[in-house]
């Protein structure tokens, strides 16, 4: 009778037996008080790199898992082919991480009610409430939505940074800086107002692209 339950035993011993998946993470830059003139580098000039228009949707794939369909099945999220189309000094910082000019974008003084999207992927990054005037010539957060901004280090310039891109689509913002002063935080993410839309309270922002990477 033992030897007929063997197999059986194996059986069940494999099916336990599984590898959970790694979990991806994020590289966090050493860094710190910086002070605002060091986000004076880069002006944009001109993009040399081609855009990529929107793409229509991409059909659905039966190799897809489970969380993947869970996440473009959201209403706020939409599969693409490509990212929203970029204007040539949109691409130039978004996409090959220039600067947008100190005092141009028109989001520096912005105090209206509601939150900002990425301008590539139109993910959710920042809150009106977080947003102060710091005087340093670009849009200035204290604080960003859960998840949404990654930090890099940046030794671009012969200095050490931390950049801050788009969690999804991986799109320049700007730097963040700590022991500023300047809010309770402690903190200021130095935004470009070019990697940035403002979609006013109340009104429904366009659905977070998801562009499957090749």
């Amino acid at each position: 009778m033992r030897y007929l339950l063997l197999p059986l035993f194996a059986a069940l011993a494999f099916s336990c037996c599984g590898h959970e998946p790694a979990e991806q993470s994020v590289r966090l830059g050493a860094g710190g008080g910086a002070m605002a003139s060091q986000d004076r580098g880069d002006v944009v000039t001109q993009a040399t790199k081609p855009v990529q228009p929107v793409g229509d949707l991409e059909p659905s794939s039966d190799k897809d898992t489970p969380a993947q369909t869970a996440k473009v099945n959201n209403p706020k999220q939409k599969r693409a082919m490509s990212y929203n189309k970029l204007s040539e000094a949109e691409a130039f910082v978004i996409q090959q991480k220039g600067t947008e000019g100190r005092g141009v974008g028109e989001y520096t003084d912005h105090k209206a009610d509601g939150f900002y999207i990425c301008r590539q992927c139109n993910a959710e990054l920042y809150r009106s409430k977080d947003k102060f005037q710091s005087s340093c010539g670009w849009p200035s957060f204290d604080d960003e939505i859960d998840g949404a901004v990654e930090r890099n280090e940046d030794s671009s310039h012969g200095m050490v940074r931390i950049e801050i891109v788009c969690t999804n689509c991986k799109g320049h913002l700007g730097h963040v800086f700590h022991g500023e002063q300047m809010t309770e935080k402690n903190t200021r993410h130095c935004v470009n107002s070019i990697s940035m839309k403002f979609v006013p309270a109340g009104v429904t922002a366009p659905p977070m692209l998801i562009v499957k990477q090749p």
